[in-house]
C-alpha cells in the first residue's frame, strides 16, 4: 500500500496493512539537519521562505520513512496577518507586545484575504509535492480560539489570567474576536487544500484550559465555524487536554479527532465510534528503552483497531528527544504490517 493510500484509508475509516505514522512537529530542534538550517536564518525568516520551509519539511521523511509530512510553519501566521506583531526571542516562546484586550483592539485588527496575506504555506505544499510526489503532506493552523488566547494574552500561560477574563467579563468582544479569527482560519485552510494538502489540522491546543461549559460555549462553536469553511480533504482537529470534551469534540465537524497522550484510547474509541483518531503516545516516551517504546506503541495500535487510526504522538516532539527513541516508534509501528 503506498503512502498516499495508506494515510488517506486511514483518515476516512478505511481499510490499510498497518496504521500510518507521522508526528507533531516531527520537522525541528530533535534534527542535526534543522538546525544546520537555523544557523543561517531565525525562525521567522524560516517560516517565510517557502524553499527553507520545504527543505526542513523534507528533512524527517527523508531521515525516518514516515508516511507523511507536515508543513513547516507556525500557528501564530495568522495574528501577524491581521496586524499584530509576533516576537520570536531565543530562549523564550513567542510573545505579542500588544495584546488585544478591548473591543476597539479588536476593531484595529485587518480582516486579511489571505490568497494574499498568507501565501506561503500553499507555495511550501506546492514544492513539497513537486519534490516529493510519493509522500502525502498535511497543512495546519491553530484553531480559533487557541489563536486567541495568544492574541489575548500576550504569550504562554499557566492560568490565562486575561483570557478569562474578557471570555467572563466582555463575552461579546471575545465572540466577536473567535468570529473574526474562524473565517480567517477556516479560508487558511481551505487555501492549504487547494495547494494540494491531503488533509489538514486545526491545532485547539489551549482550549484544554477551559471548563466543559465555557469549551462548549467558546471554543466549540469556532471551531464549528472555522471548519465549515473547509473542504475537499479530511479535516483533523486536535485538543491537548481531550478527555473532559471527548462527548463534544465529535460535534466540530472534524473528520478525524486527535488525542493527547492522557486520552485512553479505548475509551476514545468507546465515546467517539467510528469517527477515525489520530495518536496518542506521550512523547516524553521517546526517552524510554526501545523495547518500552515498542510496547507502547502496540498497546496503542491495539487499542485503538486496525480502522481508523494515523499513529502519532499525543503531542509536539521535544527539542532533546532522542533520535533512537524516534526510530523505535516509527519501526514499531511500520512492523504492524499484517498484525
Amino acid at each position: 500500500m503506498d503512502h498516499h493510500t495508506r494515510l488517506d484509508n486511514a483518515l476516512r475509516g478505511k481499510p490499510v496493512d498497518r496504521p500510518p505514522i507521522w508526528f507533531m512537529r516531527q520537522a525541528g530542534r530533535y534534527m542535526a539537519e534543522y538546525r544546520a538550517v537555523r544557523e543561517r536564518v531565525s525562525f521567522l525568516e524560516l517560516c517565510g521562505d517557502a524553499d527553507l520551509a520545504c527543505e526542513v519539511t523534507c528533512q524527517p521523511v527523508d531521515r525516518f520513512g514516515v508516511d507523511a509530512a507536515i508543513v513547516f510553519s507556525d500557528i501564530l501566521t495568522i495574528p501577524e496577518a491581521m496586524g499584530q506583531e509576533v516576537v520570536f526571542e531565543k530562549g523564550h516562546g513567542p510573545s505579542l507586545p500588544k495584546p488585544v484586550r478591548t473591543r476597539a483592539d479588536v476593531d484595529a485588527l485587518v480582516q486579511p484575504d489571505v490568497a494574499d496575506a498568507l501565501p506561503v504555506v500553499p507555495k511550501t505544499l506546492k514544492l513539497f509535492r513537486q519534490a516529493r510526489p510519493h509522500i502525502p503532506i498535511l497543512g495546519f493552523t491553530g484553531a480559533p480560539f487557541t489563536l486567541l488566547c495568544y492574541m489575548v494574552e500576550g504569550s504562554g500561560s499557566k492560568n490565562w489570567l486575561h483570557v478569562k477574563q474578557l471570555l467572563f467579563g466582555d463575552p461579546d468582544t471575545a465572540q466577536l474576536l473567535l468570529n473574526r479569527l474562524a473565517d480567517v482560519v477556516g479560508d487558511y485552510l481551505q487555501s492549504q487544500v487547494d495547494a494540494g494538502a491531503a488533509a489538514v489540522q486545526m491545532f485547539d491546543t489551549w482550549a484544554g484550559m477551559l471548563s466543559v461549559h465555557d469549551y462548549e460555549r467558546f471554543a466549540l462553536p469556532a471551531a464549528q465555524r472555522a471548519l465549515a469553511r473547509v473542504s475537499g480533504a479530511p479535516r483533523i482537529y486536535f485538543t491537548r487536554d481531550t478527555s473532559p470534551f471527548l462527548h463534544l469534540v465529535a460535534r466540530t465537524g472534524a473528520d478525524v479527532i486527535g488525542l493527547d497522550w492522557r486520552t485512553e484510547m479505548a475509551r476514545a474509541r468507546s465515546v467517539l465510534g467510528e469517527l477515525p483518531v489520530q495518536g496518542n503516545m506521550d512523547p516524553v516516551a521517546l526517552y524510554a528503552p526501545p523495547e518500552d517504546i515498542t510496547a507502547r506503541v502496540n498497546r496503542i495500535c491495539d487499542a485503538a483497531g486496525p480502522v481508523g487510526h494515523v499513529f502519532n504522538l499525543g503531542h509536539g516532539v521535544l527539542p532533546t528527544t532522542p533520535l533512537e527513541g524516534v526510530e523505535a516508534m516509527i519501526a514499531a509501528v511500520h512492523a504492524r504490517a499484517g498484525a
